[in-house]
């Protein structure tokens, strides 16, 4: 490829979507033997019945594990020890967020290799090997055939996959969009038998180089059926396709419009058969009205519902930041690169409202009613100054019933009451000895915990009523691992922590944008 995957990561910055800090490892050499094989794989049968994380953040993306689920309760926190650790051979960054389902832990990270690990003990069961790494969490759904499990997720050049969830057998491979930018970062969303796949791109980053014909990528949902991968409907943010603008200052053709890429796993919302999403930021000016926006989307045509715009004229990219590449494909009158990278919350409030909570890069929590069209209920600016590029609130909050929780750039984690967006409680934390601050990876909460990784390599157990740390966990350290890999942790930057049957599972490192601390393994913690 022309463009290096160094240059790629800068697009990052651009859309709440760090990749990597580094050029990632290979993908496309053959999965490496399983070191540690489970003594017998006896399928994922009765799964549905079992406790489960499946997904990013479930069908609404709240990332709320009810009790039932978690099996583990706010007294019980403060006794997580570390039960075992699995390290990924030749990773650098573990970025994809751990699904649990049926007793198992499925993973990507950004050799390009997936994995399905014993929940209870690490005992690997399968390893595949896709084309490029695997940032988007896994969603497991039932196959056509009796008793069949898949596994669907995608991969940084646009694809997505179906496997046989219990050995790991491609089922099929379906490329979604052929830009050159073009990829898949966050998890599908399944529903009755159609996969919905958002795409997002790094063409922000191609845009330093004042030869690179900037831009033509429009971010899309895609509808795909289940179990053949055939294209149902595909649904661009932008309508219009990318047409011949002018020339920058080099002589270099341009184009537009540009941009809207999705970041985010979308939201269900069955009763007005809709899905959502947060949308990024322009490429190129004028910023189109559905960029920096929430969408809605119908399941079956994938036609606009509606579309709120909460920032317009946002058209950034890479090399509008001082330093970073030639600046002749920066928009003019550029926008402050503020779009959103996390997936829209929906909750139902106890009067019966229903609200979407959408946190933006500005450090503006926006909620929107799905009953009106979109239309803004409140927002609230949990920012303390100014956000860069890198933004403030990137890959997700969570909520219960109460409240909505998200963690800060600048550091710590600030709950909001759903009713009306007030504050409830910001608990600052800023770590010692050096370590790089900021809450930028996503949360998760079960009732009376929030779980939170930070850049500094903790992670942290904080009560939902009052913010007090309960419980912290040093990553940032070397590990002996389950299967004889040697193991070091680091950050946790974009993924969160996931929660289910009484253990919390925890990917480390992720070295980002940020200066963040590279690391190889999956962590997984219980009170027994």
């Amino acid at each position: 490829m022309k463009h290096s995957t160094a240059v790629l990561m800068l697009a990052a910055a651009a859309a709440c979507g760090p990749l990597f800090a580094q050029e990632a490892p290979p993908a496309a050499r053959g999965a490496e033997r399983v070191s540690n094989p489970c003594a017998q794989n006896s399928g994922l049968a009765g799964w549905e019945a079992k406790p489960s994380w499946n997904g990013w953040g479930g069908s609404t993306n709240a990332r709320f594990q009810d009790a039932a689920g978690a099996r583990l309760k706010p007294e019980q926190v403060a006794r997580l020890k570390l039960k075992w650790a699995f390290g990924f051979p030749g990773a650098k960054a573990v970025y994809g967020q751990p699904t649990v389902v049926g007793g198992r832990v499925f993973l990507g990270v950004d050799t390009g290799s997936v994995y399905s690990i014993d929940a209870a003990s690490g005992c690997s069961y399968w390893v595949y090997q896709a084309s490029a790494p695997v940032r988007s969490a896994i969603s497991i759904g039932t196959g056509r055939n009796t008793g069949e499990s898949l596994a669907y997720f995608g991969d940084l050049t646009g694809n997505v996959y179906a496997l046989n969830a219990a050995t790991g057998e491609l089922l099929w491979k379906t490329r979604v969009d052929t830009h050159e930018g073009a990829k898949i970062t966050a998890a599908p969303q399944l529903y009755q038998n159609r996969l919905y796949v958002p795409v997002a791109s790094g063409e922000e980053g191609l845009a330093v180089d004042p030869s690179y014909k900037c831009c033509t990528f429009r971010g899309s949902v895609v509808a795909l059926d289940a179990f053949t991968g055939r294209q149902i409907w595909k649904s661009y943010v932008i309508p219009e396709a990318s047409k011949p603008t002018g020339k920058n200052a080099k002589g270099t053709q341009q184009y537009g419009p540009s941009g809207g890429g999705i970041w985010n796993s979308p939201t269900l919302d069955p009763l007005r058969h809709a899905l959502y999403v947060g949308t990024g930021d322009a490429y190129t000016a004028p910023a189109p009205k559905t960029t920096d926006s929430i969408l809605a989307l119908d399941l079956d045509s994938g036609k606009v519902l509606w579309s709120v715009q909460d920032l317009a004229g946002d058209a950034w990219v890479v090399s509008c930041i001082e330093g970073r590449g030639s600046p002749e494909n920066c928009p003019k009158d550029a926008g402050p690169d503020f779009d959103f990278g996390a997936s829209p919350i929906l909750r139902t409030l106890p009067n019966g409202r229903r609200l979407l909570i959408a946190g933006q890069k500005s450090g503006i929590i926006w909620a929107h009613d799905p009953d009106r069209k979109g239309v803004v209920v409140w927002k609230t600016s949990v920012a303390s100054q100014q956000p860069g590029p890198q933004g403030q609130v990137n890959f997700g909050g969570s909520a219960d019933e109460r409240n909505a929780y998200f963690g800060l750039d600048s550091g710590g984690i600030v709950a909001l009451s759903l009713t009306n967006g007030e504050r409830q409680w910001f608990t600052d934390i800023q770590p010692e000895g050096g370590r790089h601050s900021g809450h930028d990876a996503a949360v998760s909460t079960i009732p009376g915990v929030v779980f939170s990784g930070g850049w500094d390599g903790i992670l942290r157990a904080l009560d939902t009523s009052n913010g007090a740390i309960l419980w912290t966990f040093d990553m940032l350290r070397d590990f002996e691992t389950v299967n004889g890999v040697p193991g070091k942790g680091g950050s946790m930057g974009s993924s969160g922590p996931t929660v289910a049957g009484g253990m919390v599972f925890a990917g480390a490192g992720y070295p980002g944008v940020q200066q963040g601390r590279n690391g190889n393994v999956l962590l997984a913690f219980g009170t027994e």
